[in-house]
């Protein structure tokens, strides 16, 4: 574990969070087959999409394992909290930590389009992320996984690069463990679904709460960014209070130059000009101006499988 003297592991307060934020998650899902209107349904999905992004920020801690000094107990976690995201936490895991590898260069360059690429395709790219699509094409991999996870290969997406790069970095090893949680997400919506009586469009769109904000948000702390895997980050700015449900996670760049710091020391972390936040509402809709074409090329330096 990345645990250090100066950057102790809050582990007792993180799984007393943990358990709070699955203790709302599932009581949001169960409201979903009670309520008795479509507008409380939309009150349920802003709920789940708050706390899940909570959820995410906490799991998020496992992917860098710092949730808790202990391993299992760290990625036992973070792969309970990843069913409700819902995704395989040892497939994001591997992407999240690619991430940071991958970061900026032409891999993991969403804000730009390179000669011979179709910038349509990119501009479609972005904007799906702006929308809610990236996590929706997340979710439904998960029936792909459940059913055979060695069907995701690089072979079948050498059409879009960056799809590419993340499948390259994956791990075979991780393949059956990433299949058993798949089918575990799966199982675990619908038995909720079926136990509390929650009609499907009432459940998706609950789910699509956090879905929809996840995604939009994804790029917020990358777009027009310096081109390096380190500084290309920026700190964003929201309220107070957000800011702690989402356990600092907009202090962005800070993390990515000290990912293994735990989140409740990123505020302090940092100081200096370079790392002002900026409104993360106008960093949202500055990314509809969409991909720009460049000729400058980054390399990948880290290319391959990274997670061991």
């Amino acid at each position: 574990m990345p645990e250090t003297k100066d950057y102790p592991i809050p582990g007792t307060l993180n799984l007393a969070i943990a358990v709070v934020q699955l203790a709302v998650l599932v009581g949001a899902l169960a409201a979903a087959g009670k309520v008795g209107s479509w507008g409380a349904v939309l009150g349920l999905s802003l709920v789940y999409g708050l706390v899940m992004n909570s959820g995410y920020a906490m799991l998020h801690e496992g992917e860098h394992g710092t949730l808790h000094p202990n391993r299992l107990v760290n990625d036992g976690v973070g792969m309970l909290l990843a069913l409700f995201f819902p995704a395989p936490f040892h497939l994001i895991r591997q992407g999240h930590l690619g991430h940071h590898m991958r970061n900026r260069s032409d891999d993991e360059a969403f804000d730009y389009y390179f000669p011979g690429e179709n910038a349509v395709w990119k501009y479609l790219q972005l904007y799906g992320t702006l929308t809610g699509a990236f996590w929706l094409v997340i979710a439904l991999s998960n029936l792909l996984a459940a059913a055979k996870p060695s069907l995701v290969r690089v072979r079948y997406a050498t059409w879009d690069r960056p799809t590419a790069a993340l499948l390259e970095s994956l791990n075979p090893k991780y393949y059956r463990l990433i299949q058993a949680e798949a089918l575990a997400a799966v199982l675990l919506h619908a038995g909720l679904m079926w136990f509390f009586a929650v009609p499907f469009a009432r459940y998706a769109a609950v789910l699509f709460g956090f879905g929809f904000m996840w995604s939009a948000l994804q790029y917020a702390h990358h777009y027009d960014t310096t081109r390096d895997v380190l500084w290309g980050a920026k700190n964003l700015k929201t309220l107070a209070p957000l800011d702690w449900l989402l356990l600092n996670h907009n202090w962005h760049l800070n993390h990515h130059l000290q990912p293994t710091v735990p989140w409740l020391y990123l505020r302090e972390l940092k100081s200096g000009p370079e790392f002002e936040r900026t409104s993360l509402v106008l960093a949202y809709f500055e990314m509809w101006k969409g991909p720009r074409y460049t000729e400058e090329r980054v390399q990948n330096r880290y290319a391959g499988t990274l997670v061991r």
